[in-house]
C-alpha cells in the first residue's frame, strides 16, 4: 500500500500515515505540496494520502477543505498525533555551537518561547522539517540545527540536543486519510460537510438551530471566501452523531436550509491522542 504525504519521510506526516496503518505494510510516496499528494492518488502512484488539517496551536489549514471538496475525493478517516518538536543536529554539538536554526514556518512558531531564549541564532524558514533535518545530514553542516520529529533524526543521523521544544504541551495535529470516492462508508459517528447559506440575514443561524434540534454536536465550522465578488462565504463543518441518529435525515434537513450541501466525508471520531 502506497500512501501520499507531503514533505520528505521522516516528517510528522509519516509519523501519522504508520500509525494510521499500523497493521499493514505502506511506502511513502513525498511530496511537496498538499494539492501534489491527492495528485498522486488521482494518478495511481499512491492508494491513499495522509492530509494536515488543523494544529492545536496554530488552527486550520483551510486550503486544504478546498484541495479536498475541488478534488472529488472523501475523507476516509482522521488521526490525531501529538507533536512533539526536536532540536537537532550532527552529532557531538551543544545548543552553545548552533547558529542558525531551520524547519517549517509553524514548526518555528510552535517552539517561539524555546527559541527568544536563545541569542545569536538566525531563524531560517524551509517548506518541511524532515527535508531541513536531511539538508543538514547530507551537506555535513555544523553549527546548523533543524526543528523535527525524533524519527528524523534516526533516519538522518542527527544529534536530538534539546527534546521537547514546542510550548505548548498539547500540541497536536489532525490529519486526515483521504482515498477514491469508491473506499467511501456510510458507518460512522462523524462527518465533514461544505455548504453556503442565502445571502441574507439569519441563513447560518437557521442552519445550526436546526441541527440543534435533533442534537447532532456541531464540533467545527469554517468559513472560507467563495471568491465569487458578493462577498459570500462557504462553510466547512464536523458533524457528530448519535448512534441513533439517521443521517439521510440529517442530509434533508441541511439540503433544505442550506445550498450546495456537499458530505466531505463519513468516517470514525478519532478519540485517542497519539504520541509522536
Amino acid at each position: 500500500m502506497k500512501i501520499s504525504i507531503q514533505g520528505e519521510q521522516g516528517s510528522f506526516h509519516e509519523v501519522a500515515a504508520r500509525q494510521y496503518f499500523k497493521d499493514d505494510s505502506i511506502d511513502i510516496v513525498p511530496c511537496s505540496t498538499f494539492d501534489l499528494t491527492l495528485m498522486a492518488v488521482k494518478d495511481n502512484r499512491a492508494d491513499f494520502a495522509m492530509m494536515a488539517i488543523e494544529n492545536a496551536r496554530s488552527g486550520s489549514i483551510l486550503s486544504n477543505y478546498t484541495l479536498i471538496r475541488e478534488s472529488g475525493m472523501k475523507i476516509l478517516g482522521e488521526h490525531n498525533l501529538r507533536i512533539k518538536q526536536n532540536l537537532m543536529a550532527l552529532p557531538g554539538q551543544p545548543v552553545e555551537a548552533i547558529r542558525e536554526i531551520r524547519s517549517h514556518p509553524i514548526a518555528i512558531n510552535q517552539c517561539m518561547t524555546y527559541l527568544n531564549r536563545l541569542r545569536g541564532i538566525t531563524l531560517i524558514e524551509t517548506e518541511d522539517t524532515a527535508g531541513s533535518a536531511r539538508y543538514i545530514s547530507e551537506n555535513r553542516l555544523k553549527g546548523v540545527a533543524a526543528i523535527s520529529s525524533a524519527i528524523s533524526a534516526e533516519m538522518y543521523g542527527l544529534e536530538i540536543i534539546a527534546p521537547g521544544i514546542e510550548t505548548y504541551k498539547k500540541n497536536y495535529t489532525r490529519f486526515l486519510m483521504i482515498g477514491e470516492e469508491k473506499h467511501a462508508s456510510n458507518d460512522g459517528n462523524k462527518t465533514s460537510v461544505s455548504f453556503c447559506t442565502g445571502h441574507k440575514p439569519g441563513s447560518l443561524a437557521t442552519v445550526l438551530v436546526r441541527l440543534a434540534e435533533m442534537d447532532v454536536n456541531l464540533s467545527k465550522i469554517q468559513s472560507v471566501p467563495r471568491l465569487n465578488g458578493d462577498w459570500e462565504y462557504m462553510f466547512y463543518a464536523d458533524l457528530e452523531l448519535n448512534p441513533d441518529h439517521d443521517f439521510e435525515l440529517v442530509r434533508d434537513i441541511l439540503e433544505n436550509y442550506a445550498l450546495e450541501l456537499e458530505v466531505l466525508g463519513i468516517y470514525a471520531k478519532d478519540d485517542k491522542l497519539y504520541e509522536s
